[in-house]
């Protein structure tokens, strides 16, 4: 039986979901946290710590657990883990990403130079080292812009400015959340239009598009919450085949080859596509529910399947439409309850609602906040 090593940081949403597929293909799987499971005594070689904050660290763990139990892969589900998982798994002599391109995409400046070198269309951007002046770099690249940090996701502390007052606040809301381990900021112009985002999956560097999705509801900000996701895309198939060319012009220029990718990009007033990011994971949050394949096959079960080298013929994506909602938390404080479940799963097409947050946790909104409530799923 095939042994997979699954990167399950216990903030994720994903390990139901990662463990599930992994159970329905017969692939024994090891769970490896940053903390140590409940369970974890009874479970052996089956669940393991693995410090994702330090990368050597993680992999010396899991290079240790290969040698006393081999491994067949390893799979990072969400951005924590993935540099960690391509350096073990090039370690172990698995299907990997190079570590050094993976690095690229949790630096966005390091991803903005890489896209630059290859000439793909994106935003004009200047990069802020800590403690200098943000303003100034906003001024030159003209108003409106966007500022961000350069290694959060989830459009966590992405905001858009409209003049020096705004930006000199962003600056200074963003440089506290990452007050722990100051970095710089990238402040790039805004770039108009219809976002996309595009799900592939990389073999042997060649980018296999598993859907692009529309989101319909206009990301103009100045916070950047991101709430339906719907494919397939109502985009013209000139400005599609663009979207897919960049997209995998993207992943080439970053150094990736193998494993999924989600990439974002921008679809102007006049047709034309510019990339905003590309992350070497699949899509976020409980979001790849949305998504299925031949006969009913889970996107976590087309990455497992890929990462052991399984064969993926004829995983087309299913012939219906199909979509997601993120449910946005609107403002702090602790959640009492949530209502309306039963009247949303009362419309036509609403296939599914998963309350991600329980009942009397702290809920923090956008910019800071880094989790939705939950997602509504529907399909026709």
């Amino acid at each position: 039986m095939p042994r997979i090593l699954l990167l399950l940081p216990t903030a994720t949403y994903r390990a139901s979901d990662f463990v599930a597929a992994a159970a329905h293909l017969g692939i024994d799987v090891v769970v490896g946290s940053e903390h140590r499971q409940a369970l974890s005594g009874s479970m052996g070689d089956r669940a393991v710590v693995v410090p994702l904050a330090d990368v050597d660290a993680a992999v010396s763990t899991i290079e240790a657990l290969h040698h006393r139990s081999p491994l067949d892969a390893v799979l990072a589900v969400d951005d924590q883990g993935v540099v960690i998982a391509s350096a073990a798994a090039a370690c172990l002599g698995f299907r990997h990403n190079p570590p050094d391109a993976v690095a690229a995409t949790r630096d966005k400046t390091i991803m903005r130079e890489r896209l630059g070198a290859a000439s793909l269309p994106q935003p004009t951007y200047r990069i802020v080292s800590p403690g200098a002046n943000v303003v100034a770099a906003a001024a030159e690249i003209g108003y409106p812009c966007v500022v961000k940090p350069v290694s959060l996701s989830a459009s966590q502390g992405v905001i858009r400015v409209d003049d020096a007052i705004e930006a000199e606040a962003a600056s200074v809301r963003i440089r506290a959340m990452t007050a722990n381990c100051p970095e710089p900021l990238l402040v790039e112009r805004f770039v108009p239009g219809d976002e996309v985002a595009v799900e592939g999956l990389l073999t042997r560097g060649r980018l296999e598009v598993l859907a692009v999705f529309d989101k319909p509801d206009p990301l103009d900000g100045p916070f950047f919450e991101e709430t339906i996701y719907v494919t397939p895309s109502r985009q013209p198939l000139a400005i599609l085949a663009e979207i897919e060319t960049t997209a995998a012009g993207a992943a080439v220029a970053l150094g990736l080859c193998e494993g999924p990718v989600h990439a974002e990009l921008r679809v102007g007033p006049g047709g034309a596509v510019t990339i905003l990011e590309l992350a070497a994971r699949s899509i976020g949050g409980l979001c790849a529910r949305a998504l299925r394949f031949g006969a009913g096959v889970s996107l976590e079960e087309v990455i497992i399947r890929h990462a052991l080298d399984m064969g993926l013929d004829g995983l087309t994506r299913e012939a219906q439409a199909s979509g997601v909602m993120m449910l946005p938390i609107r403002s702090a404080g602790v959640l009492d309850h949530v209502s309306g479940q039963e009247r949303a799963l009362a419309i036509e097409g609403v296939v599914g609602l998963d309350i991600s947050i329980p009942s009397g946790r702290p809920v923090v909104p956008l910019p800071e906040g880094d989790r939705y409530l939950g997602f509504i799923f529907a399909r026709g």
